[in-house]
């Protein structure tokens, strides 16, 4: 976080926003804004009363934009559903599209307390071993209590299309691998061999459910304890089959010895954290889902995350993103990774 003049706050008119917030909450000026990182580059500014009362404002970043991407009106939408129920969400306060306001649409909401577990070493100054166990617990409690509420009853049954999730998010990361492949010089036959496995053995759909799309310690919000205060970057989030989310947020949970698909300093290696194991089995108690296809929804998982690397790695390759501080050759590494992993995964089922 680092505090910006009000001249030098990108995406909104700093003046017009500090007029409008008092019309839409109790909150009074002057106001100082503070640029808040990640969120899927989307612009996200801490905005903090002489009151000491504090909000958070969240825009699609500059720039040309694809039609459906950086949609703050489904985040709004989705946070603002769930707000009543028992998955942690910050308080929706406000939606605008009116260009009077600001260039593109934005939403309002407050903020939530707690920390993001971005490394084990971000961890360690936390969480104590009792605190890392909680956050477990407490984590897949609320992925569990995610999937068990019904989207008709949170008025959410028209969000999004509820069928074919996995067979739709196939086609498209595979679209991205033969997309990409030319421009990033790299292919792997495993990934023609696992696309067809999953194609030609897709199991039958759960009933649809709300999918986070990304849902881990570092879109989650901890406080000391390990309490789960809200879980953040809904941009993902449609309706599909939930065990599909689950087995992402299994597969990403790394344990000691895994490979760096994941990153090198995961914050779950630690100790005192639950086992991939203990959170799957905590999971089935609480939804009473049959886990005889995870392996499928696993190895499903880390074709996707191979698929969505080496789009990443090829627009790196194009000079579509500056490369500056990032290790492009190691992103390579963790393609290939993560293809070793869904065919090792695939072999076991």
């Amino acid at each position: 976080m680092y505090v910006e003049g009000p001249g030098a706050v990108a995406g909104f008119d700093v003046d017009v926003i500090d007029a409008w917030l008092p019309t839409v909450t109790e909150v009074s000026g002057p106001f100082r804004w503070h640029r808040l990182p990640g969120g899927h580059s989307n612009l996200t500014y801490l905005i903090t009363d002489n009151n000491g009362h504090e909000l958070v404002i969240r825009r699609p970043p500059e720039g040309e934009l694809l039609p459906k991407a950086h949609d703050m009106s489904r985040e709004y939408q989705l946070i603002s559903a769930l707000w009543p129920t028992a998955v942690p969400v910050a308080e929706p306060i406000a939606y605008c599209d009116d260009r009077a306001f600001a260039p593109v649409h934005f939403y309002v909401m407050g903020k939530a307390e707690g920390r993001p577990l971005y490394t084990g070493r971000e961890v360690a100054s936390w969480l104590d071993e009792s605190g890392r166990r909680r956050a477990g617990d407490c984590f897949i409690d609320t992925l569990a209590a995610l999937h068990s509420i019904d989207p008709d009853d949170v008025g959410l049954g028209n969000f999004a299309k509820k069928d074919g999730y996995v067979e739709r998010q196939i086609r498209t990361w595979y679209g991205s691998w033969m997309a990409s492949s030319p421009t990033a010089n790299y292919d792997d036959p495993r990934m023609h061999q696992l696309y067809h496995l999953l194609t030609g053995s897709l199991p039958e759909q759960a009933p649809g459910r709300i999918v986070h799309g990304d849902f881990g310690p570092h879109n989650s919000l901890f406080d000391p304890a390990g309490n789960i205060n809200a879980v953040l970057d809904w941009e993902l989030a449609t309706l599909g089959d939930p065990f599909a989310d689950f087995a992402y947020s299994i597969n990403a949970w790394v344990e000691p010895g895994d490979s760096g698909v994941y990153g090198v300093d995961s914050p779950t290696q630690l100790p005192g954290f639950p086992s991939r194991h203990e959170l799957i089995e905590r999971y089935a108690a609480a939804t009473g889902a049959d886990m005889s296809l995870l392996g499928y929804y696993r190895t499903f998982n880390y074709f996707k995350t191979a698929g969505i690397l080496i789009g990443v790695y090829a627009r790196y390759v194009a000079g579509q993103k500056s490369s500056e501080g990032i290790d492009v050759e190691g992103m390579l590494t963790s393609v290939s990774g993560a293809i070793d992993s869904a065919v090792a995964m695939a072999e076991a089922l």
